[in-house]
């Protein structure tokens, strides 16, 4: 890729140039800030959802009350789920690494509505405030679950209807999103940007951009007509009025399992970002991983209703819905043998990054793996609504997209702060996550085989070993979280400078100083001449 100025480091480029203070930060429009923003934020969300699941897993460490009463319970698990999912895994890794890393991926100075994509923070910051708010106000923290299943939600005297408020506000920075990044890529690509030039991180956020376009809306429209359920009595979801609730699950799965790929394909992008440039090897199958991830957002929005097998359904939706779930497992799977083709015969550099890309790809295969049990219909019947179902959802989750997560701040935040932290303890850290979290996942799978249900407050006694073990499992984690994190922020503020390539990437974004400047690149925008994987033609081999 030619370039038309140095590569050396640039002091604190972005960071120090424009207006200074907490104003030129929460009003500037340059996309790097705004993703900065959206990082630490959700960042901090993360956090509070991390301590509210600790309190959980001590609550769940013993048969009986051990430090909370069960309506407690109940609202701290709707709260962590609503923090975990709405706050972190659906914008954590297209807002904030979207954002810093894809103008400069494709060779943009911006995205296309820099005003848009401020305005879209704003949303997320004003839906995580009143998401705060409905815990101290009305009749206090909703207790429903993440996914607000009527009857309960439209009847509970807790304050669901300013949550459904603050998800509606979300959905649509979600949606604003989306726009701006679709445009970005179609209007803004830098003379030689062809479509097979473009970083596959770019071509997950497209594919991703595309759902959080056509699905979200049909979360605003479910939370909608359950504040209006609330307020007002529609009887839409109510059967004493004639109403279905079946079908508020229809609408809200329409939304939410697209969502899953939401969460999950960025982090995919992520992967296929980094092991490349970790191998040493051009991305094998590039054009299968485009295709794969282009059908994977077009398959995931048709496999909702797998999440209602014991509703009531017809056997034969039951039969196609079972039939498509199993479909979606294929472009999945096409990326993970791409992955490990890549590796195959590299020259692997086992740092950070590529350590929780690994950890990624092994995570999500045993959670896609037993997201097939939940797809068979037979095998459902007997796992639905039990543990298995939670550590299946971790496991594509927290293993998926919160590794890929992980992964993407050791390998970015370098270039975005210009400084490095320290690979050793970043590694040490690494084994303590992922220690942890097989600990406390594989607990659940197991203890959900053994036929104990989810969101109750109590168990049986026999349950008790497992749950112990589960609750130790998630200290460990805790444990690797808090030195991960802590690595990071002291490397990031007061590491050693960091080289504009660090990791020898061919892709724009290692081309350019570190930080970048504000406007990414120099007076002459850049002209590309070769992939984003093509290390020889880069010099980098």
């Amino acid at each position: 890729m030619s370039l038309a100025y140095p590569q050396a480091n640039s002091g604190r480029g972005f960071l120090a140039e424009g207006r200074p203070g907490l104003f030129g930060w929460i009003f500037s429009t340059d996309h790097k800030r705004i993703g900065l923003l959206y990082l630490w934020c959700i960042v901090a969300f993360f956090c509070v959802g991390v301590l509210l699941g600790l309190l959980i897993r001590l609550e769940l460490f013993a048969p009986g009350e051990t430090i909370m009463s069960a309506q407690t319970y109940n609202a701290t698990f709707t709260l962590h789920g609503v923090i975990m999912i709405f706050l972190f895994i659906i914008p954590g890794i297209p807002a904030a690494f979207g954002n810093l890393i894809m103008p400069i991926q494709v060779g943009a100075r911006d995205v296309a509505f820099p005003k848009l994509n401020l305005l879209s923070w704003w949303l997320y910051i004003g839906g995580a405030g009143l998401a705060l708010a409905s815990l101290f106000t009305g009749g206090g923290p909703p207790d429903t679950g993440w996914t607000f299943y009527v009857p309960f939600s439209a009847q509970t005297s807790t304050n669901v209807s300013l949550a459904a408020i603050a998800v509606f506000i979300l959905g649509f920075s979600s949606i604003l999103t989306g726009l701006n990044f679709v445009t970005t890529i179609h209007r803004l690509r830098a003379e030689g940007m062809t479509w097979t030039r473009i970083p596959l991180f770019t071509w997950s956020l497209y594919a991703t951009a595309w759902i959080q376009i056509l699905a979200t809306p049909v979360l605003g429209i479910t939370v909608a007509l359950l504040f209006a359920e609330r307020v007002i009595g529609t009887g839409l979801f109510d059967p004493t009025q004639g109403g279905d609730p079946i079908m508020f699950q229809h609408l809200f799965w329409i939304y939410s399992h697209p969502a899953v790929y939401i969460m999950v394909l960025p982090g995919m992008g992520v992967v296929s970002d980094i092991v490349p440039v970790f191998a040493r090897k051009p991305a094998f199958g590039y054009k299968a991983i485009v295709v794969s991830s282009l059908a994977i957002a077009f398959a995931g929005s048709l496999v909702w209703a797998h999440h209602m097998y014991t509703s009531g359904m017809s056997d034969t939706a039951v039969m196609v819905f079972s039939f498509l779930t199993f479909i979606v497992a294929i472009p999945s799977a096409i990326k993970v043998f791409n992955w490990l083709a890549t590796m195959y015969q590299g020259s692997i550099l086992l740092d950070p990054p590529l350590l929780f890309a690994l950890s990624f790809i092994l995570l999500f295969t045993i959670g896609g793996l037993s997201g097939l049990v939940l797809g068979a219909a037979a095998a459902d019947v007997h796992v639905h609504d039990t543990y298995f179902v939670v550590g299946h959802f971790h496991f594509v989750m927290f293993g998926g997209t919160g590794m890929a997560f992980f992964a993407a701040m050791h390998y970015w935040l370098p270039k975005i702060y210009g400084r490095m932290y320290d690979k050793v303890v970043a590694t040490v850290a690494w084994g303590v996550i992922f220690i942890g979290f097989l600990i406390l996942y594989i607990s659940m799978k197991v203890v959900g085989m053994m036929g104990m249900p989810r969101r109750y407050y109590d168990y049986v006694p026999e349950f008790t070993g497992l749950n112990q073990l589960a609750t130790i499992g998630s200290w460990v984690l805790a444990i690797g979280l808090i030195l991960m994190f802590v690595n990071l922020m002291r490397g990031l503020f007061k590491g050693p400078a960091a080289e504009a390539n660090p990791w020898c990437g061919a892709s724009l974004e290692w081309q350019i100083p570190s930080p970048p400047p504000t406007e990414n690149f120099g007076e002459e925008d850049p002209i590309v001449t070769h992939g984003p994987y093509d290390f020889k033609k880069a010099g980098i081999l």
